[in-house]
């Protein structure tokens, strides 16, 4: 047989399709920027433009009275040697690895909550994503209560076993950890939807071959629920490092100002949040914030590296 008419075919198939595409300048492409406009505009104003403003003013010193001068990068050299700047994003990391933890959490319970003839599912998950959509605010005075060490329900109920009350957000060896906690109560919810709606996106005729072969349910789960799950896996991991970098008013409304133990719990946008708007160094706070984006754009860098190794793609 020819292979003509099917090579015929192909190439009519290929002239259509690039005479429905549009055209550079033409109507519906015009449509598709105007569509593109608000978000473009938003961007830049919102988002380039600051970027662009803080750039300059980490170059910078400003006045008591207003203005600024350049100085070069003195404010750069003035972050790098401030102990308390290592100390920060050596907090941040903290803050990073336990959010993290949020992430197997979140995948355990999606899991059950997916189970066939599992009922109630959506109040479960309301449940799971109320602590989400609450205010820092209200979030971090609660947990105050709790933690606290004089009448706090923790310490209640630890002392029912003989344990010790302890000043959980006051004692500087343990409030890192307790405000983690809180922050991957808080986030747990969030990263349980987007991981309900990647276990639905698996087709369950994978279970089902694998239920017939004999696969228990934890079998499974790490040979068919974590593989096909990794790309939501990646994407959640990399908005979990993300925000957790960028933590600041849970640690604020939790610690306060006056807290011993608020240098080794404060976060590098605490530290930012100090210098701009306590000291008025905004050119070295600036630069922290511009060092701050650097570090994170480098961790998601190699994020995203690293995600070829252990990504599935179906």
């Amino acid at each position: 047989m020819s292979v003509f008419p099917a090579t015929a075919a192909a190439k009519a198939k290929e002239r259509r399709a690039s005479e429905a595409a549009p055209r550079p300048g033409s109507r519906n492409q015009r449509a598709a920027y105007w569509f593109i406009a608000p978000l473009g505009i938003g961007f830049a104003l919102f988002y380039f433009w600051p970027l662009l403003q803080t750039f300059y003013f980490s170059f910078t010193e400003f006045g008591a009275f207003g203005g600024h001068t350049f100085i070069g990068t003195d404010n750069y050299a003035r972050v790098i040697q401030d102990v308390t700047v290592w100390q920060a994003l050596v907090n941040t990391l903290i803050y990073s690895v336990i959010g993290l933890t949020a992430l197997p959490i979140a995948i355990v319970i999606a899991s059950l909550l997916n189970r066939r003839g599992l009922r109630g599912v959506s109040v479960y998950r309301a449940l799971y994503f109320v602590p989400f959509v609450t205010l820092p605010v209200a979030v971090g005075l609660v947990w105050n209560w709790l933690y606290n060490g004089d009448f706090g329900l923790l310490n209640e109920i630890l002392g029912w076993f003989g344990v010790d009350r302890h000043y959980w957000v006051s004692d500087p060896s343990t409030a890192v950890y307790a405000i983690g906690t809180v922050m991957v109560w808080s986030t747990t919810g969030y990263y349980l939807i987007i991981f309900m709606a990647g276990i639905k996106g698996i087709p369950q005729d994978y279970y089902e071959a694998a239920e017939l072969d004999g696969a228990g349910a934890l079998r499974r789960f790490f040979t068919i629920t974590l593989p096909l799950l990794s790309p939501t896996i990646f994407f959640a991991s990399v908005i979990c490092m993300i925000n957790s970098l960028q933590t600041f008013d849970l640690i604020y409304i939790m610690m306060g100002e006056k807290n011993p133990a608020i240098g080794d719990t404060q976060s590098v946008v605490g530290l930012f949040y100090k210098w701009a708007f306590i000291e008025n160094a905004q050119g070295a706070a600036a630069a922290l914030a511009f060092l701050l984006m650097v570090v994170i754009a480098a961790l998601t860098y190699l994020q995203f590296r690293l995600q070829k190794r252990w990504v599935h793609y179906a």
